[in-house]
């Protein structure tokens, strides 16, 4: 019980020592959707998702097609048992080499979202911080990813952060 106490007692001498200073929130979420960057680093994105989403699909529809050939010949007897096994597992390895492209393709669209977006995370971070040092804020919270439970809006830094990367409303 005492543990409790102690505990309650701490927090609550951590949040009257945070009023005495300047604190304040953004919306980071808000912030992104506004940059021109992020447009069209979301573009170039989609635009390979896209690509390899089309790759894909005519990889599983080759696959299928030659599926179907096999079975076809298998059915009017056009191959002895042992060339059904020999076709079967080539294309058991096609399609292993399917499920490659697949983890591959995600693996290339994650590093190009790192690779885009990570310059403009950068960006707003240092605003973020430019501002926090320009204004006096000790301490800048995120209530774009549910991180402030109450804010007042007196306390928006964003309209700061986004003049400080060129965004306009």
């Amino acid at each position: 019980m005492n543990k409790l106490f102690n505990t309650c007692i701490l927090i609550i001498a951590g949040f009257i020592s945070l009023n005495a200073q300047k604190v304040g929130y953004i919306n980071s979420q808000e912030i992104f959707s506004l940059l021109p960057e992020v447009k069209v680093a979301n573009s170039d994105i989609e635009v390979m998702k896209t690509m390899f989403q089309k790759k894909g699909q005519e990889m599983v529809l080759s696959l299928q097609t030659k599926y179907q050939d096999l079975q076809k010949k298998q059915a009017s007897g056009e191959l002895a048992p042992i060339e059904i096994e020999k076709q079967g597992a080539a294309l058991k390895l096609e399609e292993g080499q399917l499920g490659e492209f697949e983890k591959s393709s995600q693996q290339k669209i994650y590093q190009k979202s790192e690779e885009l977006l990570k310059p403009i995370q950068d960006k707003v971070n240092k605003a973020i911080k430019d501002v926090a040092a320009e204004n006096g804020f000790l301490y800048i919270f995120d209530s774009g990813i549910g991180v402030v439970l109450y804010a007042d809006p007196a306390s928006d830094a964003s309209k700061l952060v986004k003049a400080k990367l060129g965004i306009s409303l």
